[in-house]
């Protein structure tokens, strides 16, 4: 089986992207399942109801988060209701929503979906290892067969030591949050894939999604500025994880960069072979 896990989506370019050709990409690889990212798709800050269901019925099917989750205040209220809107499971007892998910897969394969979220210069919470832990015992107790772990976190050290200490646990360890995919691409021995950053599905021509004036001057001055958004030259970037759903272990890893461009190409021939 195949899982298609989305970079960070930022704003309406990203939210675009996804809207008008995450099925037919979908299609394309014979994913049997979608997760995304989409703590930015509010304005590159957070996520807001009419985002996520815009996410979901574009054919999604699981949405992680990291620490812009909270951005937009009416997340506290509609998360709890969704499960299928995950927030790190690491933020103490009593936040709301959850923090891992099974899902059935197209080809009838429960799947685990778990976020979790560094600590390293990012708030401090709960210890993503131990649970981490947690959630894997939680998610196979519920039938997961094939086990995916978004871990948000900012540091290139502390995604790859969690994709080693969970190696042979789960499926795949695939990172987000800085919004620059790297090309460290690998199946640990144990038979775990990983990655350390998928990137971002979003503008392209600004910095990590927001427009590059209001940065620059910030790095220049040193004050505030008011960040925006970037718009141009959106671009999807992702994971292509072929798994042996038996034994639950990865057998392949590849990384997705596309255009719009190369998108519209492969929904007009995903459309065209429907026609």
């Amino acid at each position: 089986m195949k899982l298609l896990f989305l970079g960070d989506i930022v704003g309406r370019p990203g939210r675009d992207l996804i809207r008008r050709h995450v099925r037919a990409l979908a299609s394309h690889h014979d994913a049997d399942l979608v997760i995304a990212n989409g703590e930015n798709a509010a304005g590159g800050a957070g996520i807001t109801r009419e985002n996520m269901l815009e996410i979901l019925s574009s054919g999604v099917d699981v949405i992680t988060t990291g620490n812009h989750v909270w951005d937009k205040r009416e997340t506290l209220e509609f998360i709890g209701n969704e499960p299928r809107l995950l927030r790190p499971a690491n933020y103490p007892d009593g936040t709301p929503g959850a923090g891992s998910h099974v899902i059935t897969a197209t080809n009838g394969v429960k799947v685990g979906v778990i976020n979790v979220m560094g600590r390293v210069f990012l708030n401090a919470i709960d210890d993503p290892f131990r649970v981490a832990e947690r959630e894997i015992a939680k998610v196979r107790g519920d039938g997961a067969q094939v086990i995916f772990v978004d871990m948000h976190a900012e540091t290139t050290s502390e995604k790859i030591a969690i994709s080693y200490y969970l190696d042979g646990m789960v499926t795949a360890v695939i990172g987000t949050h800085t919004h620059v995919q790297t090309a460290d691409e690998r199946i640990l021995a144990g038979g775990t894939a990983c990655l350390t950053d998928v990137g971002m599905t979003g503008p392209h021509d600004g910095v990590i999604g927001i427009e590059k004036d209001a940065i620059i001057q910030r790095f220049i001055t040193g004050l505030p500025a008011r960040f925006e958004t970037a718009s141009g030259d959106p671009r999807l970037h992702g994971v292509m994880i072929t798994v042996d759903q038996t034994t639950g272990k990865a057998t392949a890893i590849e990384r997705i960069g596309l255009t719009e461009q190369q998108l519209k190409e492969i929904t007009d021939s995903v459309t065209a072979a429907r026609t």
